[in-house]
């Protein structure tokens, strides 16, 4: 009988237990009463604008990711974006004729503007209103023709994409799109779309840059005369730069902290902040004058105003929208960011792909192309595999965009990504054209987007900030399964309400961390091997898959392993936030490259791009979570987190170097999978286009390659021996003179020889550059 009795106690201990964790009164009694009270006291309250921010947009496939175990059918199920016949053809005919319109080197040395006939196009085709419904006499574009559109006006001059980005972006006609009133909308809306009005959107200032909502532009509801007439509105001042378009724009959007003193709209003294679209000839207003963003000669500049009466119809929405300016920005913000400088960036790249590429293969240097040494093949390898995962990612960013997601963490993502691995693009492309690249002139092809890369990195969201504060602070806590859910149980002003919520997210959160804790460290030492993937995948792709699967698991843990310890804290150690960010945007930019190779037919010639940028950005992913690891500040916790990541050590190195050689031969020699890579890239096949000349020498060359291997071995065989004119230059003539090679060989020698010496040409300009000085060459040398 007394044996039994331990037995009876452990049953009764265990049952206690169960009824303590399982009967849901008695747990919220026990446990989650306690636990909700202190963290009601902890848990700072939200400002509207931080409520805002966080609750605007919607979550997409970042909450997959987040979740720890992403469903790959989810991901293979959306839609590739297509483009409709309309937008096709306005792609094919009206862009290609927008662009052969533009002289990058005119617009950025001569005209510090597009050229009036350019401008005129734009307005009368319809570029402006890419975005607004037919009905307003706009083109309807999806959100993907749109990048379409933006990503091949770059290939050409970044003042015609900008020009034509901006009034598409978040401004007046997205604005008015959403919230406005039928009276503005049926008045501005068909005349933004025809170019009669030119919209800018005035939010930055010069004492609240990143912090936006700080800005200190106000205005004070009171009764004034407008039109001849008493009318309640607003005084307002405000102080604005970095506003594209502003020197020449008809109205602009304008956003600015609205106060009541007197109670004239109700009982709030602060209003908060409001948007209003403004006249630029409305009286008081400042425009015209321009800044100089580092020779992109997009119009660009400030705004100003002092005690500027509006009336309350200026208020988009009219004054029943007075106040929530900051939440119509945070939700429109998603859809502007998701496409311009992701769209903007990623034709670059193309540009450069396409035009650095051919040029290493018609520069020859010790006899044999630069796009063979191994050394410029590894530049070569960067911007060719980047270059496919930046449209992997803008591709499928517009895509959500046109699915009615508005993904507020994943366009941080696109931003800070494209334009960071645009930058790395440009730099390589630099590298291997050499001097060429850095004396600017007609014939080069490269200086202006070398010069205007920073501009990307810092508008729209500087990327430090991007980096450090929004993509892991805001995902954290949109993407989350259950962390927003306790915040918002925990502020809920129905306490036992709230309770009920809390103990729902707060024992989800404890299942869901547990359980990727022992996931992450299952798919560790198993490799990932026996990880599932629910969906049909390219064989030579589905290790990448599984390997993902297990990096959801790691991050989803450590993410809340972070959180659990940190608390709070996590928002103020930035390092450790931007690493926590750095591992869930590779993840996103590789699911982005499988989705691309999987819905464009898993083309095996395309395979070398794929395995490439993804084995860097695994690479890139786990160094993000070495990172996170060896600086958290508790170290045992650190130790735990490595060995439940990496219990047998780094799944990844660095991409193999034959990889990398693939890709770099993709580069230097037309194929389809040259020409899918640079798609939207304006190739106007002439000798007096730099990339045209290019493209005409890169043909040429391949042409000679056959009859200059000819030369090299009647060269190596002594024929040319003392003759002088055997150089680099000549040799071809003096082997037609001694028949080593035919007429028509000799012909087509020629022809490679002077497209090549167009392609390595340097411009070079007066003593004076055209411009009248005090100096004359010899004054100087005599100086000197």
């Amino acid at each position: 009988m007394f044996d039994s009795i331990p037995a009876l106690v452990g049953f009764a201990l265990l049952a206690l237990v169960a009824t303590v964790f399982f009967v849901q009164p008695i747990r919220r009694a026990l446990i989650t009463a306690p636990i909700f009270t202190t963290y009601r006291k902890v848990l700072p309250q939200m400002s509207d604008t931080e409520r805002d921010a966080l609750e605007a947009g919607t979550v997409w496939w970042e909450g997959e990711l987040f979740r720890g175990h992403p469903d790959w059918q989810k991901l293979h199920a959306y839609p590739q974006p297509k483009l409709t016949a309309e937008e096709q053809s306005f792609l094919d005919n009206e862009c290609e004729e927008a662009c052969g319109l533009v002289d990058d080197w005119k617009v950025t040395h001569e005209l510090y503007d597009l050229p009036n006939a350019a401008w005129r196009y734009i307005k009368d085709k319809g570029f402006l209103g890419m975005i607004i419904p037919k009905k307003y006499g706009g083109l309807e574009f999806s959100a993907y023709a749109h990048s379409q559109v933006v990503t091949k006006l770059s290939t050409r001059s970044s003042a015609l994409s900008v020009s034509v980005m901006v009034p598409n972006s978040l401004g007046p006609a997205e604005l008015l799109l959403h919230y406005g009133t039928e009276a503005q909308k049926n008045h501005y809306l068909p005349r933004l779309a025809k170019g009669i009005e030119i919209p800018a959107f005035a939010l930055t200032s010069p004492w609240a840059g990143s912090d936006a909502a700080s800005i200190p532009d106000a205005g004070v509801v009171c009764k004034g005369m407008y039109q001849g007439k008493e009318v309640l509105g607003m005084r307002v001042s405000f102080d604005k730069r970095y506003i594209t378009l502003a020197p020449v724009c008809t109205v602009f959007g304008l956003a600015f902290h609205l106060y009541d003193p007197d109670g004239l709209l109700g009982g709030k003294k602060h209003v908060g902040i409001t948007c209003a679209l403004v006249p630029y000839d409305h009286p008081g207003v400042d425009t015209g004058r321009r800044h100089f963003p580092l020779n992109a000669m997009f119009m660009n500049g400030p705004v100003r105003g002092t005690d500027v009466f509006m009336p309350l119809d200026f208020i988009i929405g009219g004054p029943k929208m007075a106040g929530h300016g900051w939440r119509m920005l945070m939700e429109c913000l998603a859809a502007g960011r998701s496409i311009s400088l992701p769209s903007s960036n990623t034709g670059m790249a193309q540009m450069t792909a396409r035009a650095v590429g051919g040029y290493a293969r018609v520069r020859s240097q010790f006899k044999m192309a630069v796009g063979k040494f191994e050394g410029v093949e590894e530049a070569l390898t960067r911007i060719g595999a980047y270059t496919y995962m930046m449209d992997a990612v803008r591709t499928m960013t517009a895509g959500a965009i046109d699915l009615g997601e508005k993904p507020s963490v994943v366009s941080a993502i696109a931003k800070y990504h494209v334009t960071e691995r645009a930058r790395q693009v440009v730099n390589d492309g630099m590298d291997v054209i050499g001097g060429k690249g850095i004396c600017l002139g007609p014939s080069n092809f490269m200086g202006r987007a070398y010069q205007q890369v920073p501009i990307g990195i810092t508008v729209e969201g500087a990327n430090i900030l991007t980096r450090s504060l929004i993509i892991f602070g805001q995902g954290a806590i949109r993407c989350h399964p259950y962390l927003l859910p306790e915040m918002q149980a925990a502020q809920n002003p129905d306490a036992r309400k709230g309770l009920v919520d809390f103990d729902k997210a707060l024992f989800g959160h404890i299942g869901f961390t547990i359980k990727n804790g022992f996931r992450a460290l299952w798919l560790g030492m198993t490799g990932s091997h026996f990880a599932s993937v629910n969906v049909d995948t390219a064989p030579e792709m589905r290790r990448y898959y599984q390997q993902l699967t297990r990096f959801s698991a790691a991050f989803a843990f450590m993410a809340d392993i972070s959180l659990l310890v940190l608390g709070g804290s996590v928002k103020r150690r930035e390092k450790l936030s931007a690493r926590l960010g750095d591992i869930l945007a590779q993840m996103y930019l590789i699911s982005c490259t499988l989705k691309r190779y999987e819905a464009e037919g898993r083309r095996e010639a395309d395979a070398p791009l794929a395995h490439w940028a993804i084995w860097d950005a695994m690479y890139k992913a786990q160094q993000a979570f070495d990172g996170v690891i060896a600086n958290f500040p508790v170290r045992f916790i650190a130790a735990f987190l490595h060995r439940s990541i990496f219990p047998w050590g780094h799944p990844y190195v660095v991409p193999s170097d034959e990889v990398g050689h693939q890709v770099a031969k993709l580069l230097i020699a037309p194929s389809a999978t040259r020409h899918r890579l640079t798609a939207e890239c304006y190739v106007p096949m002439s000798e007096d286009e730099p990339v045209g000349a290019i493209e005409l020498a890169l043909q040429a060359t391949l042409e000679a390659e056959a009859i200059e291997a000819k030369i090299r071995a009647a060269e190596k065989d002594g024929r040319f021996d003392n003759n002088p004119r055997a150089n680099v230059r000549d040799i071809a003539s003096v082997a037609a003179e001694m028949g080593v090679i035919t007429v028509a060989e000799a012909e087509i020698m020629r022809r490679r020889n002077h497209l090549r010496d167009i392609v390595v040409r340097v411009d070079d300009f007066p003593f004076d550059y055209g411009v009248a000085t005090a100096n004359k060459p010899a004054e100087c040398r005599m100086a000197a």
